[in-house]
């Protein structure tokens, strides 16, 4: 996450926030509350080998062995055979690894609380943490966000988390996230802070569901003014994810720019021989680039604004394109450098594996595709212009953008500003979920606890 920075323009409070459907929280009595709180399972680490040891003088306890549980300082972990090898102990299909020191236990660099489970998987150990969902949270929300942000926003933060992260349940068969940003981030006890730990408290079982239904929240760094509609990114338009006014000017991220000189965009398209021109096709209806035309010495190539972001290692693919003289560079050849934000009025915005970037959603059944947008030639970018106008050697690319990820549900950043102006939690989610409920989870949001028979309380403690 980039440093904080405030600078936060004089703007709307809470009340005069754009118009919110504010619902309140279902009451649930707390007598009925007697649901055990869900476990999550989260891939932590994969690898030929891998280490793990107690934190202090509390031992490992590993399960699994021949029915005997083992007390081991350290445990060194590898495959042989298709079976985990245990450095000293033997060999079995698996094990689980655990300890009773409230410090949790080191896997490689990181400290995790609850259990973790060695399997092998694929030619690889894979390691995955089983704990609490009010256990995990804490530290995603401070992986997530830095610790210091407004108390809304961490709130509004452990609230999306928690739904994402319950949703996602039981749909990977070995585990159900992952500790990066192709889920959600985790990096275990060391991003836990008292702030964080407060965030989830205050919202403990809270989510966040639409038709009865646990929502795809999902979350960005910063969209650069709008939020991107769901169907304009991925294959279904949800009707919580719309696009919606973003409170994010304040981000430093929020308009950026990254330039390539001729060796760079020879590396990169290597198809074309470099980059003669790029003309953009499509965008969305918030001007993120849908579809772009590269033209290059060799010939051309068309790809998908997720594509070409991948391709630059852009921030989003809100973003227009122009040509600038080597000599304007202030940079060493071959080494593309983000520069300061500029102050030109952006043109077009959403990161390919961003926090909670909801690319399941593809494999959910009923999903039909958007139709595209007509095609939008840029018309103020140079490179637009017929390659027979640039001249080889004495032009570089220059990509100048706004935001940082996928855009589509909460901007993270634009939750630091709302909380700045005011907004509590509630607010916070409601203006970037149109159209949600916020209350207690209930067993029977689960898809893979629908059927069973205690289905109705939701955890409290």
């Amino acid at each position: 996450m980039p440093t904080l920075v405030s600078i936060l323009r004089p703007g709307l409070r809470a009340a005069s926030l754009a118009p919110l459907a504010v619902i309140a929280l279902v009451s649930e009595p707390r007598a009925a509350v007697t649901a055990q709180e869900p476990m999550m399972r989260v891939l932590v680490a994969e690898g030929q080998a891998l280490q793990l040891r107690a934190d202090d003088a509390l031992p490992l306890r590993v399960r699994g062995l021949g029915g005997q549980e083992r007390s081991v300082r350290r445990l060194s972990v590898s495959l042989h055979g298709g079976a985990l090898l245990l450095d000293g102990l033997g060999q079995a299909p698996s094990v689980r690894v655990s300890t009773d020191d409230p410090r949790g236990l080191w896997l490689g660099k990181r400290r995790y609380r609850g259990d973790v489970v060695l399997l092998p998987r694929g030619g690889r150990v894979m390691a995955i943490n089983r704990l609490g969902i009010e256990t995990y949270l804490p530290s995603v929300v401070g992986s997530e966000m830095p610790a210091s942000w407004p108390l809304a926003a961490l709130q509004a933060q452990a609230v999306a988390a928690r739904t994402y992260a319950l949703r996602q349940r039981g749909k990977k068969g070995d585990f159900d996230v992952k500790a990066t940003v192709a889920s959600q981030v985790y990096k275990g006890i060391e991003s836990e802070t008292p702030r964080t730990r407060e965030a989830v408290d205050t919202t403990r079982s809270l989510v966040l569901v639409h038709g009865g239904r646990l929502i795809n929240a999902v979350f960005h760094s910063s969209s650069g003014g709008a939020t991107e509609p769901s169907g304009e990114v991925w294959r279904q338009q949800l009707p919580y994810l719309v696009s919606v006014r973003d409170h994010d000017d304040h981000s430093p991220v929020h308009r950026w720019n990254k330039r390539f000189d001729v060796s760079d965009l020879q590396r990169l398209f290597k198809e074309t021989g470099g980059v003669e021109g790029v003309r953009v096709l499509s965008t969305s209806s918030t001007g993120r680039v849908r579809s772009a035309r590269i033209q290059g010495p060799r010939g051309a190539l068309v790809l998908s604004g997720r594509e070409l972001r991948q391709r630059l290692g852009l921030k989003s693919t809100m973003v227009r394109f122009d040509m600038v003289r080597d000599g304007d560079m202030e940079r060493s050849p071959g080494i593309p450098l983000d520069s300061e934000p500029t102050r030109e009025p952006p043109a077009l915005i959403g990161l390919w594996s961003d926090s909670a970037s909801g690319s399941s959603e593809a494999e959910d059944p009923g999903f039909a595709p958007p139709l595209p947008p007509p095609p939008v030639q840029s018309p103020r970018s140079s490179l637009d212009r017929p390659s027979s106008l640039v001249r080889p050697n004495s032009l570089v690319l220059e990509a100048r953008g706004q935001g940082y990820g996928h855009g589509v549900g909460m901007s993270q950043w634009g939750a630091h500003g709302l909380a700045e102006q005011g907004a509590d939690f509630r607010q916070i989610l409601l203006h970037y979920y149109r159209g949600v409920q916020i209350r207690p989870y209930r067993p029977g949001d689960d898809p893979s606890l629908a059927f069973s028979p205690r289905s109705e309380p939701a955890w409290w403690g």
